[in-house]
């Protein structure tokens, strides 16, 4: 993983004067993430996710990462923050069980493609199951390790 470094000055005008008091940090970036990257096992056998960034912000932090499904138990998962997520390869068998407010929904079974994208609710209930494995992307509004 690297860190590429940008001009942190403040923002300037047509002018040359500063429009900000603040810094912008560096962007990161990781060369060959989806392949590269391993997450670390979080449940079963088969369940493995692990954030590449985070901000460091303590109010409305962001996390991304990686999220691999080997074939075995499938995963119940309640979300405690807002996600969405894209799956890159494989297939996922996804649905939601309870809706963000406990309410029992078990909504149709979605099997989820390459390419095919999810938004989860804070407070959803949701499956994932998998014949094949599969790798996801998602993005939660959460602090780094917060899943």
């Amino acid at each position: 993983m690297g860190s590429i470094t940008t001009d942190t000055s403040a923002p300037t005008s047509a002018d040359g004067k500063s429009t900000s008091s603040t810094t912008v940090p560096p962007f990161s970036y990781y060369a060959n993430a989806q392949s590269e990257f391993k997450p670390p096992l979080i449940a079963n056998n088969n369940a493995f996710l692990g954030d590449v960034f985070s901000s460091d912000r303590t109010t409305n932090p962001i996390s991304a990462g990686f999220y691999r499904l080997a074939p075995g138990p499938e995963l119940i998962y309640t979300y405690t923050y807002d996600e969405m997520k894209i799956l890159l390869e494989g297939d996922m068998q996804i649905s939601q069980l309870k809706d963000a407010n406990g309410e029992d929904v078990v909504k149709e079974e979605v099997e989820a493609k390459k390419g095919d994208t999810f938004f989860f609710p804070k407070g959803a209930v949701v499956r994932f199951r998998t014949r094949e494995g599969g790798l996801a992307w998602y993005c939660g509004q959460r602090a780094r390790d917060g899943a």
